[in-house]
């Protein structure tokens, strides 16, 4: 008998190592593919020095969480994943240092068909050049799964391909159920003079259908062709989108006759997305793909007909808040519209007085959170009203309205910062969330014009109890708190991002919950309830808008220029000079400048010096005049008797255009 079980235990043990063996990734070097240019490629162990030239390869390595092997970046992928932001800068895609890549000594480099000077001086076999072209959502598919064979993150690869597929078969479900009669016509803004969209056979418009748009076909192949004024009124797009720069050519284009002509103008029905989801096929298809389509369809998805998912929690995780009033501290997952919704539910072990910016003072409230819709779910909630999206969320998370208190955000709910301070006995948390691209106001500069949602939520929580009148106070200590980090990070105004830094966001909201215990009547500055609870709000905010936007006190020069509209592309394609054959060459001279720390540095000089010319701080720039002459002779390496203007922007503030024209003046003796 004892024979008998030693043999069963045998035969269990081997039949769990053989099943542990099938249901384990295989993976196993070396690997073989054929890229993009028909070179056969042999890996043979795990890269540990790679360099990304392409911001959707760098965006898949960085989400299959293979982001410890890549050395460098483009500034074009150095804010997003956030995780990319503390990466080596080398350039921009079109010009990378040929040099800086040298010093790195990568055994891989990640590269596109345009890197031809990359390809002429590292092809020889020192490193691996790869080239993984994405022409298509198959194509991203494929090459999510290889990097996820090249990195040993096969699990990670096949997860985020799952998760697309999903989030498109909804849409295709959700759009199944509009007529074809009701269709919409699309078209993705590109370019700017001439006017530009993407070609028939373009990833773009393949996103476009999978939104259930219905794309311009002009006998046009390629990533990027012209759109006469003709073809642009035979098509009469109802719905137009862009990114980035796309916002300067509809303004330069949608006041002229034709061009205006169109429905989607008339209708005001032209949108705007982040580039990082435009431009690429990569990680977020099937995010960009349902955001998109519940803007193309906002009226028919907010019906309750067009919903394909059932409408609740499918999962939470806890947060830890050492507070003896805190029952059950939470981020639940829903699905609200057939999209994925975050929110942050705090229970009371008994009920509690608690001051909402958004809701004011309330008694006998047992549950305090913090809700995130994401994007696809902003257009039906303008429609709905703020009333019915809270009786909608309480619905769904199970909370009522009369003992409930949330916010409401825009900002990733996994994107929660949670800071606490402590003085002996006092403690403080503050739970914050930020998000500040698009939604970032200098209060008393800028109008109240409406935005997308970005919003700070901040919720207080301190294990003493506030009187109301330290509830109160401890709003202003918080929200002092929260421009003080806006400032020093130097977050700009999305309204007026080349002069104003921003004060907050236009749709920032707190809550000050009571607490219990010993009894507290003073939350200002010269109380420390005060200094813990802006203690805790401040660290809260800069950890938040880094998870949020991958923003940090010591971002890149090129992260910094973006933050205020300025292109170093549109700088150059701007100059009326004898250089216009030479320009994409001076763009790169110019990129690989900033590269360099002292020239770096003179530019975000300019940047503090700019503030303060501008708010009348600083008045005689005679001084700073000199420095400028001094950066462009030393960039020339020959004198220069005077510094011409060169920049054509007429908006750029003085000192900034002083800056931006020194180095120019620098650089264009080189192209002679």
């Amino acid at each position: 008998m004892k024979r008998f079980h030693n043999l069963t235990f045998i035969l269990l043990s081997l039949f769990l190592f053989v099943t542990f063996l099938s249901a384990a990734p295989a993976c196993s070097y070396p690997i073989r593919f054929t890229d993009s240019r028909g070179i056969h490629i042999t890996i043979t162990k795990k890269p540990s020095k790679v360099v990304s030239l392409v911001p959707s390869i760098t965006e898949i390595i960085f989400r299959i969480d293979a982001g410890d092997a890549v050395r460098a970046i483009t500034y074009h992928s150095s804010t997003y994943p956030h995780d990319a932001s503390e990466k080596k800068i080398i350039g921009g895609f079109f010009s990378p240092s040929l040099q800086r890549i040298e010093k790195i000594q990568p055994n891989i480099i990640f590269i596109s068909g345009l890197h031809e000077k990359v390809i002429e001086r590292f092809d020889d076999g020192k490193c691996q050049l790869i080239n993984l072209e994405t022409d298509s959502i198959i194509d991203s598919y494929r090459n999510i799964l290889l990097l996820g064979r090249i990195f040993d993150r096969q699990n990670e690869a096949k997860q985020i391909v799952d998760e697309i597929k999903e989030q498109l078969e909804i849409i295709s479900k959700k759009v199944a159920k509009i007529p074809q009669s009701k269709r919409k016509r699309v078209v993705r803004l590109m370019g700017r003079d001439p006017v530009m969209v993407p070609g028939d056979d373009s990833f773009q418009n393949e996103m476009i259908r999978a939104a259930g748009g219905i794309q311009p076909v002009l006998g046009k192949k390629g990533n990027i062709v012209i759109i006469t004024r003709e073809e642009w009124m035979k098509f009469n797009p109802q719905v137009i989108y862009g990114c980035g720069g796309d916002r300067e050519t509809a303004k330069k284009f949608f006041d002229r006759h034709g061009w205006r002509n169109v429905e989607a103008v008339r209708n005001d029905r032209i949108y705007y997305f982040p580039c990082d989801l435009t431009c690429r096929a990569a990680t977020n298809t099937g995010y960009f793909v349902s955001w998109l389509s519940a803007r193309i369809y906002s009226d028919e998805f907010a019906k309750k007909e067009a919903l394909v998912l059932e409408e609740k929690i499918s999962r939470s995780r806890n947060i830890e808040l050492n507070l003896n009033y805190i029952r059950d501290a939470r981020i639940a997952y829903s699905t609200t519209h057939d999209f994925p919704n975050k929110t942050l539910i705090i229970d009371f072990k008994e009920p509690l007085s608690i001051v909402s910016t958004l809701e004011g003072q309330r008694k006998g409230i047992i549950s305090v959170g913090n809700h995130y819709s994401s994007p696809p779910c902003w257009g039906m909630g303008h429609k709905l009203g703020l009333k019915n999206i809270r009786a909608r969320v309480y619905e769904v998370i199970g909370k009522s309205e009369d003992r409930s208190s949330f916010l409401f955000t825009g900002a990733d709910m996994d994107n929660l910062a949670v800071k606490r301070e402590r003085f002996r006995d006092m403690e403080v948390y503050a739970l914050v969330t930020a998000g500040v691209e698009t939604n970032a106001v200098r209060m008393s500069r800028d109008k109240g014009n409406f935005y997308e949602p970005g919003t700070i939520n901040i919720i207080i929580l301190p294990n003493m109890r506030l009187t109301p009148r330290a509830m109160t106070r401890a709003i202003i200590s918080a929200t002092e708190a929260k421009t003080a980090a806006l400032m020093d990070m130097d977050i700009r105004s999305s309204a007026t991002p080349r002069i104003h830094r921003a004060t907050g966001t236009g749709t920032d909201n707190m809550i000050v919950v009571q607490g219990t215990g010993i009894e507290i009547d003073k939350a200002g500055g010269h109380s420390k309830m005060g200094e813990l609870i802006a203690g805790a709000v401040y660290k809260g905010i800069k950890e938040a808008i880094y998870r949020q936007n991958g923003l940090t006190f010591d971002r890149n020069v090129f992260q910094r220029l973006k933050e205020r509209r300025i292109s170093l592309f549109g700088l150059v394609s701007g100059m009326e000079c004898e250089c216009f054959k030479k320009k994409s060459r001076l763009v790169g001279m110019l990129e690989e400048t900033l590269l360099n720390p002292h020239y770096a540095n003179f530019v975000e000089a300019a940047f503090v010096l700019s503030d303060d010319y501008e708010k009348g701080l600083l008045c005689d720039l005679s001084s700073y005049g000199l420095w400028c002459k001094m950066i462009a002779q030393d960039i020339a390496g020959k004198k220069i008797e005077r510094v011409e203007d060169i920049v054509q922007s007429n908006d750029m503030p003085v000192v900034l255009r002083m800056a931006l024209n020194a180095i120019l003046n620098g650089l264009i003796p080189k192209l002679k």
